[in-house]
């Protein structure tokens, strides 16, 4: 399947929150949907999920209109709404029924899920019995119970310890692996990076950033280089901006490392000619690539 969106926008009042957000994802990977708070994420989540009406804009699976009542939706929310009164799998086969599944499909499922997840021993304890790391596990559960065709995630490592994380990762990577359609959101770029093929930015309604994550970074990494003085020099970016201002800008730094980025004319082989006769001997000296966090930053951070 192919899911498009395409120029959706949302307004609330007299205010427009989305202003014309476009993104495809296909079968069998995982779109990164990123920004920051208030960005419009959520807004667009809640217009894939027929929870609010877009004021104009398509979205389209296989080329026909997207009915979200036709399709099994598993969603796991930023902020948890499970019952925690309520029995765990109880209110697994619950929402399982009401997504379409049939009453022994619920059980079979809900008992499919419990166990993978490692919480079996807890399904006929309220959830407000068990811990967060082990609640959290059931809200994943709830979200892949119907068996979804398309898996929506927001920050859903939220609360997990690394082995529950691992466990959390498997799952995942099994959802894309089968060919199910995975929208991955998050600020913890690492889990973003791990898992999207492709990210979509929003910044204030906008889509400020989109494709392939990997050409991204190529493209962000062009013509900037990592440069390592050593221990020596107390301010290496100050010591490389006062030297070697003619060839390159400096942009930042990595950790012992300056990031610098090479000004028209300027070569690599030239750069480093010039550093060796300059007297600026680099203990490191190398191609930079970017982190989604420096892309990240440096997209939709306040100017």
């Amino acid at each position: 399947m192919k899911l498009e969106v395409k120029d959706l926008k949302k307004s609330f009042g007299d205010k427009e929150v989305l202003h014309g957000i476009s993104f495809s994802i296909e079968s069998g990977k995982a779109l990164g949907l990123l920004g920051r708070n208030g960005a419009g994420k959520t807004t667009t989540i809640r217009i894939l999920m027929d929870v609010f009406r877009a004021n104009s804009g398509s979205i389209t699976v296989d080329g026909k209109p997207f009915h979200p009542r036709d399709f099994r939706i598993g969603y796991l929310p930023e902020e948890r709404g499970l019952y925690p009164k309520k029995g765990v799998q109880e209110q697994l086969m619950y929402l399982a029924e009401l997504r379409g599944s049939s009453r022994s499909e619920a059980r079979q499922q809900s008992e499919r899920w419990l166990k993978r997840l490692g919480v079996s021993e807890y399904a006929q304890r309220k959830l407000e019995t068990l811990s967060k790391g082990n609640q959290q596990k059931v809200q994943l559960a709830q979200t892949l119970v119907c068996n979804p065709d398309l898996v929506i995630l927001d920050e859903p490592f939220s609360g997990l310890d690394p082995v529950n994380s691992q466990i959390l990762k498997d799952v995942i990577q099994e959802q894309i692996q089968s060919g199910k359609l995975v929208i991955f959101s998050s600020h913890q770029m690492g889990y973003v990076e791990e898992f999207c093929e492709d990210i979509v930015l929003i910044n204030h309604g906008d889509i400020v950033l989109s494709g392939n994550l990997d050409q991204i970074k190529r493209e962000y990494g062009r013509n900037r280089l990592t440069i390592g003085l050593g221990p020596d020099y107390q301010e290496p970016e100050q010591t490389l901006r006062d030297y070697m201002g003619d060839l390159i800008r400096v942009v930042g730094s990595r950790k012992d490392q300056v990031i610098a980025e090479m000004k028209d004319g300027c070569t690599r082989e030239l750069l480093l000619r010039e550093l060796l006769e300059r007297e600026l001997i680099p203990e490191e000296f190398g191609s930079y690539e970017p982190s989604l966090t420096e892309i990240f930053v440096e997209k939709a951070g306040d100017q």
